[in-house]
């Protein structure tokens, strides 16, 4: 879906990966509470304090208008593919939903770097990151989901595909990078 015309800047859309199935967790991660609310509304306010113009959630959420997967259990790709479905061409800022420690500043550094590759993310992270949504990509997500192979399918193979800039992070950025996939690291997270 275009944007108008070519002078238009292109959107800057926040999207929450929040259609899991939690199954190292043991529970729904992304009702998990963090600082009084679930850790995804906490993660909705922090993209929009990252300067987003709007907030997609990724997942079968219908108390969030989440967008359901473009194809069930195909992870993560699967997620933004069905997000991309529902979005006009632009910028995906995409967060995963248990990285609670996430902060707007260091996802303003990914908004607002420069660079031509269809990816930006911190260096020796896979997440967050921004994706250039255009025909291209909307292809590529496409011809990801049909692969049969499973490794074809991850974030890091659509990453490889339209481009990566990678940006250095501080080790105490790093510490933001933090994600929740069992009990132990929620615990270590909270203490």
């Amino acid at each position: 879906m275009p944007t108008g015309t070519s002078t238009d800047p292109a959107p800057l859309i926040g999207v929450v990966l929040a259609g899991g199935l939690s199954t190292r967790m043991g529970r729904d991660k992304a009702l998990l509470r963090w600082q009084g609310k679930p850790l995804l509304e906490h993660q909705m306010a922090v993209l929009e304090a990252a300067g987003v113009r709007e907030v997609k959630i990724s997942g079968d959420r219908p108390d969030y208008h989440g967008v359901v997967d473009a194809v069930p259990q195909a992870g993560p790709v699967g997620g933004i593919a069905g997000v991309a479905a529902a979005c006009v061409d632009g910028e995906l800022l995409i967060v995963p939903v248990d990285m609670p420690r996430l902060q707007p500043a260091l996802l303003r550094r990914l908004g607002e770097a420069q660079s031509t590759a269809g990816c930006v993310r911190f260096a020796g992270h896979v997440l967050p990151m921004r994706l250039r949504l255009d025909v291209c990509c909307r292809d590529l997500l496409n011809a990801l989901l049909a692969s049969s192979d499973k490794h074809a399918r991850s974030l890091r193979s659509l990453q490889e595909h339209v481009g990566i800039h990678e940006i250095d992070l501080s080790a105490e950025e790093a510490t933001q990078l933090i994600d929740c996939n069992t009990e132990q690291t929620w615990r270590e997270v909270n203490a």
